[in-house]
């Protein structure tokens, strides 16, 4: 069967990012079999210039029809002073509402030739290896009613609404005890029990879920105790399962430790295991165009993508193999630069990756 695979640029360093994961896919499809076609669409920014909407009906039916997508990243001060349904973001999380990704996978894998790149020392970064498991089509970023308002004083105030259901939240909780049962069988869930009733019931839902898995070890953490020992002893955890909005942040302190936000892949999975694919860092519109950006981890994302949506963990390692060879050659681009190590540019290191698949 082939697959037919979406590829979405997006805006800022997204198209140099995602030119060198499609070199690397189409390396894949030509010397090692992998059985896909390629196709471009429009999101975000871009796609508001050339048709007028963040996720404008032609994406929509492209990536309903495909069975994966590769995603660059949305997003720049272009368009930050658009009427809100018109900004690039807006356009991502339509994407993902609309076909219903709503577990969100960041692993937080700490390659050990980038050791001395983490803003913490070697001794309590090395060897980690953490998967989030984030919600990603509830919470705060969806509930309704949301807006700014004029009160009877005249004062604006700006309000939305943290909410959960049972379902969404037993569905992410499957996904991550699954996730966990593949790995240390070790799962902790974050949440904010001691003042919110969303967590509340997002506690009291995982601990049903966890009767069905005696196999995997649960634990609780309020998200501020985790934010801290995230940074005092990350490798304590294995799989975290949380919200979207302690998501988010978790996940982005995650990646500093790894050495760059430039190095970490995700996966936005529905319940089929239809997924869209994407580097967790932003579009950097400061240096967009100047070929300095870090392509590794939308190349990871790729990876990510042959292994959890087109079932082809074979190729994935591949990927996954060579981008470990290229660091041992002390390539480096800027955000993982350490002395003595050789700076290249996005292209360079797309290029170095593609020529060590054939190695």
């Amino acid at each position: 069967m082939t697959h037919k695979i979406l590829i979405l640029p997006g805006d800022g360093i997204g198209p140099e990012i995602v030119a060198e994961a499609v070199k690397v896919l189409e390396c894949l499809r030509q010397e090692h079999s992998l059985d896909a076609t390629l196709e471009y669409g429009l999101l975000g920014g871009c796609a508001v210039d050339a048709l007028g909407a963040p996720y404008p009906e032609e994406t929509r039916h492209q990536a309903r029809a495909a069975a994966a997508i590769l995603l660059g990243a949305v997003g720049g001060p272009k368009w930050e002073k658009l009427d809100r349904p018109l900004r690039p973001e807006r356009g991502l999380l339509a994407i993902r509402a609309d076909l219903e990704l709503f577990a969100n996978l960041r692993p937080a894998l700490l390659y050990p030739q980038l050791a001395v790149a983490s803003a913490l020392k070697p001794e309590i970064v090395s060897g980690l290896d953490i998967v989030i498991v984030r919600e990603l089509n509830g919470d705060i970023y969806f509930g309704q009613p949301r807006g700014i308002r004029t009160l009877d004083s005249g004062e604006r105030e700006g309000f939305n609404t943290m909410v959960y259901r049972e379902a969404e939240i037993a569905r992410i909780a499957r996904v991550a005890f699954e996730t966990a049962r593949k790995r240390s069988r070790r799962l902790c869930s974050v949440d904010k029990a001691n003042v919110l009733e969303t967590s509340e019931l997002w506690r009291e839902v995982v601990e049903r879920v966890a009767s069905d898995y005696p196999d995997v070890a649960l634990s609780h953490l309020y998200v501020d105790n985790a934010a801290m020992q995230l940074v005092r002893a990350p490798k304590q955890f294995d799989v975290i399962v949380t919200g979207n909005l302690f998501g988010d942040i978790l996940s982005d302190c995650a990646a500093m430790l790894t050495g760059s936000i430039g190095m970490l892949p995700s996966a936005s999975l529905d319940a089929s295991g239809k997924g869209l694919y994407e580097p967790i860092h932003g579009s950097a519109p400061d240096i967009a165009g100047q070929g300095v950006a870090n392509p590794l981890a939308t190349i990871l994302s790729a990876a990510m993508l042959l292994r959890h949506t087109l079932n082809t963990p074979d190729q994935a390692e591949r990927i996954e193999r060579a981008v470990g060879r290229v660091l041992d050659k002390g390539l480096r681009t800027m955000d993982i630069m350490a002395p003595g190590m050789i700076p290249v540019g996005t292209q360079a290191m797309g290029d170095a990756v593609v020529a060590a698949l054939a190695e």
